[in-house]
């Protein structure tokens, strides 16, 4: 009986030089910055940081609501996409059909990171992206040259920060480092964790139950953790439990758990999709 590889299963290559040789490729989709008929939303890429090369897709409804003759201001929601740290970007075709569905269902202007990818940048470099990224939509909004959909049609005082998967990890930490940065007039309203990546060195109940996980079993998910850590570091992190850490900690959670889910059940599951997406325009709204 052969031993399982987790490399082999995500169709990827560890380098000698402590690189990834990824061979799988998922489908993407380009910005469509000019509306064709039957388009629900509008996206284009910006650069974010060049010497990184981090950039953004945004987004915003054609259909924009508004108040008699004035158009209504959007939240704004600064989402990061699921990969396990190693994997995908803005522009894969299920990140991208994702954050259109956010903006045309909410409304909102969603702006995607393309924050850099592990084994070859690794922890806190994902969380400096994030920091880059909501400092960025903070100048669009005070620059009276700034990005337009962003300076024109968002409301700075409804920002959100969504994340799935490793995404979520990152939010929260961005959520934290938000109160040492100085946003006005960007006002965070919340975070959305869709799944968050968190883990321990002890094994969880959940991570012992999906064990054998179709998409990310446990030794992918471990594979993970090592890509993505500082070296010499552990993985002594949580998912469940943060909730309960949080709530004793006086913090306002909305939590949400499907005991017959499974890890990105919402993105091959439409009845799912459509319960998150309310779940999240309850939130913001």
């Amino acid at each position: 009986m052969s031993k399982f590889d987790p490399y082999n299963h995500l169709s990827i290559v560890l380098n000698t030089d402590g690189t990834l040789t990824r061979n799988y490729h998922a489908p993407t989709i380009q910005a469509n910055p000019e509306p064709k008929r039957g388009d629900s939303t509008v996206s284009k890429d910006v650069t974010l940081n060049a010497a990184n090369k981090t950039w953004l897709r945004i987004y915003r409804p054609t259909k924009l609501p508004s108040n008699d003759t004035t158009v209504a201001r959007l939240p704004i929601v600064v989402y990061f996409h699921h990969g396990g740290w190693i994997l995908l970007s803005a522009a894969d075709r299920d990140v991208h059909t994702n954050c259109s569905h956010l903006a045309d269902g909410i409304p909102a202007i969603v702006v995607s990171v393309n924050y850099r990818l592990a084994p070859e940048s690794r922890l806190p470099d994902q969380y400096h992206d994030a920091n880059d990224a909501v400092l960025w939509v903070k100048q669009q909004i005070i620059d009276p040259r700034g990005d337009q959909w962003i300076r024109d049609y968002g409301d700075p005082s409804r920002c959100y920060l969504y994340g799935g998967g490793c995404g979520g990890n990152i939010v929260f930490n961005l959520g934290i480092k938000a109160c040492d940065l100085e946003l006005s007039p960007l006002r965070i309203g919340g975070i959305i964790m869709n799944q968050p990546m968190f883990g321990g060195v002890k094994r969880t109940n959940s991570e012992l139950r999906f064990a054998t996980d179709e998409l990310f079993p446990l030794p992918v998910v471990d594979m993970m953790w090592d890509l993505v850590l500082p070296h010499h570091t552990d993985k002594d992190h949580r998912q469940q439990e943060l909730v309960t850490m949080l709530v004793k900690c006086g913090v306002q959670v909305e939590a949400r758990f499907d005991p017959l889910g499974f890890h990105n059940v919402d993105m091959v599951d439409p009845q799912r999709a459509s319960a998150v997406m309310n779940i999240v325009k309850e939130f913001i709204h």
